[in-house]
């Protein structure tokens, strides 16, 4: 199965900028966003014109290419001074998502080992950029594993819910949660969708929805308050969704919601997968309690979509993710293999597996 879209990727050489799908816009329009400079890309982040983890990742190593864009030949401790800048300004884009985090790190070590290396200023930022293509390329690989291991769970027949938007919209590949459901039904597996809509952007709705349509995946949309009634009828067999950040001791935080349905899973003997890379694993937290967790703005629960639906003056509680608990997941399918009955010792040998370390 091809993609039908790329979400984000790099337009010509180091002088080049950034095309994504403008995801506000789905499922009625679409449009693809140029993104030229920090501060554009510091807001398409922030706006979710581009979100999911993976590919915020990407986003983000490409707006340190685009900070350093119009420099030429510089000293290298000046670029170092400026590639810092750049990193901690796309840092405030949105505080949850591990992989924005982690592909700037990434970024600066690269600046940090070529300096060290006595590398000149021009040749730094040739590599910073093939290094930044390398984390989307490894992105693209990543969802390939993700989705053989996760096909692995998947049984011929089987209809899975999900929540929010894990899928190739969220990623510069083919997805986390939906790559094992593309990678199943290339299998030859019968695999059915339903889509909570996701309150209160609707990701579910305008995304998911609109990109298992686009693949030809059978999927049937729900509000977020009837998964519970669905899994109890016997319409779900499997649940699986993605993450923005997952603790040493497998707590997965993900779009607000989860924990509900990871919940509601578990008291109807429904497994409960979550799909993610290795670089979504924060091994520096011991337990989800530790995931800082994003508030967005009222506005978007009182007037979603410019349609007023509440009071005006009414007190919003609106967090965008919530924490759900390792005993109430299944496994975790990474790019590197899967996680049963996740807990620290488990985490941590993947991790080790895998390279990773605190």
């Amino acid at each position: 199965m091809s993609e039908p879209f790329k979400t984000i990727e790099w337009e010509g050489g180091r002088d080049g900028h950034v095309r994504m799908i403008e995801q506000t816009l789905l499922p009625t329009e679409f449009v693809v966003l140029e993104v030229r400079t920090v501060p554009e890309m510091v807001d398409a982040i922030y706006r979710l014109a581009v979100r999911g983890a993976p590919a915020i990742g990407v986003a983000a190593a490409f707006g340190v290419i685009l900070g350093l864009r119009d420099e030429t030949d510089p000293e290298p401790d000046d670029l170092m001074g400026k590639l810092r800048e750049v990193s901690a300004t796309l840092a405030k884009a949105r505080p949850t998502a591990v992989n924005l985090f982690w592909a700037l790190d990434r970024m600066v070590a690269c600046g940090d080992r070529l300096h060290a290396a006595g590398a000149g200023g021009a040749k730094m930022l040739d590599m910073l950029f093939v290094e930044a293509l390398l984390i989307m390329n490894e992105d693209i690989e990543s969802c390939l594993k993700m989705g053989r291991f996760g096909a692995e769970l998947l049984e011929d027949g089987m209809t899975v819910l999900t929540h929010c938007n894990a899928g190739a919209l969220a990623t510069a590949g083919r997805g986390t949660a939906l790559a094992p459901i593309y990678q199943a039904v290339e299998d030859g597996k019968r695999i059915a969708v339903y889509s909570d809509e996701t309150r209160p952007l609707l990701q579910g709705a305008r995304l998911t929805s609109w990109e298992l349509m686009q693949a030809g995946i059978e999927v049937t949309l729900l509000v977020d308050g009837a998964a519970g009634s669905a899994m109890k009828s016997g319409r779900i067999d499997a649940v699986i969704v993605g993450s923005d950040r997952i603790a040493r001791n497998g707590d997965v935080c993900n779009k607000i919601g989860t924990y509900q349905v990871a919940t509601m899973a578990k008291a109807n003997g429904i497994p409960f997968y979550v799909v993610a890379p290795l670089s979504t694993f924060d091994p520096k937290l011991d337990s989800g309690d530790l995931i800082p967790i994003e508030e967005r703005p009222a506005e978007e629960v009182t007037c979603g979509f410019g349609k007023r639906t509440a009071p005006e003056g009414v007190q919003v509680y609106n967090p965008a993710f919530d924490v759900t608990p390792a005993e109430l997941v299944t496994a975790i399918v990474t790019d590197a293999g899967t996680i049963h009955q996740p807990n620290m010792d488990r985490v941590e040998a993947m991790l080790a597996a895998g390279g990773v370390t605190g």
